[in-house]
């Protein structure tokens, strides 16, 4: 079997779903057997993942932080939707800067982006796997 590049579209919530963890450990398992993640596209509750204000319990997994040293590692692109997160409150400081907002709170190594990021992923990788709940 050929390496594929892959791109993760990850819908669910994380501590309110399994979704966001499901897919971290997805992506390392593909990692580590030499295929390549394109993007992770963060959609619909999936985007406050990119809450850079969001602080877990010390016992519990900061699933952020996991997905920003997986990226840095891995040169992986992590994509949010940008209409989904702003509806709940994830807002990066150009967009801050739009909407006459003070302060912002986009998780550092995470983009705003529209639905043709994951369309664009969709069409040039090899393979899409969704992560709902």
């Amino acid at each position: 079997m050929t390496d594929k590049t892959l791109v993760l579209n990850i819908c669910g919530a994380p501590y309110a779903s399994l979704a966001p963890l499901s897919a971290l450990r997805f992506a390392k398992a593909a990692l580590a057997t030499g295929h390549k993640i394109q993007r992770v596209f963060f959609y619909q509750e999936g985007v406050t993942l990119a809450n850079g204000l969001s602080c877990p319990p010390q016992d519990e997994i900061n699933l952020t932080k996991e997905w920003q040293k997986l990226a840095a590692e891995h040169q992986v692109e992590l994509a949010v939707c940008v209409a989904a997160a702003l509806k709940r409150g994830i807002i990066d400081a150009k967009e801050a800067a739009r909407y006459g907002l003070e302060q912002h709170n986009l998780a550092e190594g995470f983009v705003l982006t529209g639905l043709g990021q994951l369309v664009d992923g969709m069409a040039n990788a090899d393979r899409t796997v969704t992560f709902n709940s």
